[in-house]
């Protein structure tokens, strides 16, 4: 497993989709992954310390956790599966303890990043994960990255280039 860290929220200019950033710990490669306004506006809130007058979702999941004497351990981002359309679909697991031993909870990334966030959890990745997903920042943005997880051809570069230029952080 790889811990992770929350770089940054991006959101597209295109679209009213939302992109997590993920930075793993000590190294300069990323994990983008694409989640929901929702979502992406609950791990904002948590992170910049904004106050909310009631509850939201995370911060309920968060209490009833609490209530129940259990705690969250961390989170994994376990899988990447392949769907029809070409892309891909994380997977993640909230890994609780409840005193007695530990369970863990099937759920999206982006809800368990909003709930990691707001219990201090630490987030991590399983490597096969981190090695097809991730990108790895060119020192020049006309030199490619090739040392991360399977060679990537210049025009599957240029096109994520494209589109992270396309993005602005929130």
């Amino acid at each position: 497993m790889i811990e992770l860290e929350v770089d940054s929220i991006r959101v597209s200019l295109l679209s009213p989709r939302r992109l997590v950033v993920l930075k793993e710990l000590g190294t300069d490669r990323y994990l983008p992954i694409w989640i929901g306004t929702a979502e992406a506006d609950a791990i904002t809130i948590k992170l910049q310390n904004m106050p909310v007058s009631r509850p939201l979702t995370h911060d309920l999941i968060k209490s009833i956790i609490e209530e129940l004497g259990a705690n969250v351990s961390h989170i994994l981002i376990s899988d990447l599966v392949d769907n029809a359309e070409g892309g891909g679909t994380f997977l993640a697991r909230i890994v609780l303890n409840l005193g007695q031993g530990s369970t863990e909870v099937d759920s999206r990334p982006s809800d368990a990043i909003a709930l990691a966030v707001r219990v201090g959890a630490p987030i991590f990745v399983e490597e096969t994960v981190m090695d097809r997903a991730s990108i790895k920042p060119s020192p020049s943005v006309e030199a490619p990255s090739a040392d991360v997880g399977e060679p990537h051809s210049e025009e599957d570069l240029s096109v994520f280039r494209d589109f992270m230029e396309g993005l602005e952080e929130s």
